[in-house]
């Protein structure tokens, strides 16, 4: 999947609050991993997850080879969004 650098980095900022928390205990990976997918660069702390960054516009294009992370960040923001209309 291809997304730009700055709509991933719109997606991790629209995250309620304990959702990188969330996403790591989910697929039992590490918090840093999951910060690192959205864009940080702690390796030390955290896997490297496949992806790929080109250079362009809005950041440059990111290659998503797996997206069990961003489903999952999608998904906590539609229940926060539906939750916040009910």
């Amino acid at each position: 999947m291809n997304i730009t650098f700055k709509e991933l980095r719109n997606i991790k900022h629209s995250l309620p609050t304990g959702s990188i928390s969330r996403i790591a205990k989910e697929l039992d990976i590490e918090e840093q991993t999951v910060r690192n997918y959205f864009g940080a660069k702690k390796y030390s702390d955290g896997a490297i997850i496949g992806k790929h960054i080109q250079p362009g516009p809005n950041g440059g294009i990111v290659c998503l080879k797996d997206t069990a992370i961003l489903d999952l960040a999608n998904k906590f923001i539609t229940e926060s969004t539906t939750q916040a209309v009910s």
